[in-house]
């Protein structure tokens, strides 16, 4: 189901939350490709899904990742350590077998990327080495991915978390100025 955050934001709720920035054209992850018929109608209800040329990956888990080919036409971007923990260990990084199998985009370091000043990608690790949050200035909304939900954050006991490293993330995003949470799952 499709959620208004703002006049700016839409969330579709699908195994894990994805979110769509209208004035940028911008996906933030993909979510679960077991929900995939939900999102295509619900996402193609406000735009022409051949016209989003981004997306970008809070981290690379089959339930943010899934349903990336949906989107012909995107370019995808995701954290350095990432794509490197991905190109290391596929089925670690991405944790099922038959999604790694499909996933062939080739992704792009979100370094490389130049979204508009008001928004802030924040590295992370902590759920992964390479996890992201995104940070819009002026709406004050911060995307946390997975690592940070509603009551908690994300394990850290996967094959490519970074479990020492989470507790600094989470201070890192305390200290942020944002009044919307927009997390990877409704927990």
């Amino acid at each position: 189901m499709i959620q208004r955050i703002n006049d700016e934001v839409y969330k579709i709720s699908c195994g894990s939350n994805m979110y769509y920035i209208k004035p940028l054209n911008l996906v933030i992850d993909t979510g679960n490709f077991q929900e995939r018929a939900m999102v295509e109608r619900e996402l193609s209800s406000i735009v022409d899904l051949s016209k989003i040329k981004i997306v970008i990956f809070t981290h690379l888990h089959y339930d943010h990742i899934g349903n990336f080919n949906m989107l012909p036409n995107a370019k995808f971007y995701a954290h350095k350590d990432e794509i490197s923990s991905f190109e290391k260990d596929k089925i670690g990084a991405v944790l099922n077998p038959v999604i790694v199998k499909k996933f062939t985009p080739k992704l792009i370091s979100i370094a490389r990327l130049k979204l508009p000043k008001r928004y802030q990608i924040i590295h992370t690790p902590g759920h992964t080495c390479g996890s992201i949050c995104i940070l819009d200035t002026v709406k004050k909304v911060l995307f946390s991915g997975d690592t940070l939900f509603y009551d908690g954050y994300g394990r850290v006991d996967l094959p490519n978390s970074a479990p020492k490293k989470m507790e600094k993330s989470l201070q890192e995003i305390a200290e942020l100025d944002y009044e919307t949470l927009c997390p990877g799952h409704e927990y």
